[in-house]
């Protein structure tokens, strides 16, 4: 089995399980090479609630650390939406790196999940 294929298995063992609500909506992580995306989703109504990316950071930090701050930028929005309780869908990555970095960023922040 290669890379790609333990992803896709990984994605769907994860996404089977975990489902958004309005009391409870999911936190979606997408990771690519140079930036990091979150995004908090009502599965129920289809909506995304609120976005964070690092595309628009501009300081020489590292991808870690851009994780981390955009964890605590989409609790900052998540907050002002009265967001408090997520569902953390990690979409088949490892839960380690950029993906830990963001998860602590955002329960620094405020989330609960």
């Amino acid at each position: 089995m290669n890379k790609r294929e333990k992803f896709i298995q990984r994605k769907k063992r994860v996404t089977t399980q975990v489902k958004g609500s309005a009391k409870r909506p999911r936190l979606v992580v997408f990771r690519s090479n140079k930036y990091i995306y979150a995004q908090i989703v009502n599965d129920d109504t289809q909506k995304t609630l609120v976005a964070a990316t690092s595309k628009d950071m501009t300081d020489k930090s590292s991808k870690t650390q851009k994780a981390q701050k955009v964890g605590e930028e989409i609790a900052k929005k998540a907050k002002v939406k009265k967001i408090t309780r997520v569902v953390f869908d990690k979409s088949g990555y490892r839960y380690q790196g950029r993906v830990k970095a963001l998860a602590d960023g955002a329960r620094r922040g405020g989330l609960v999940f």
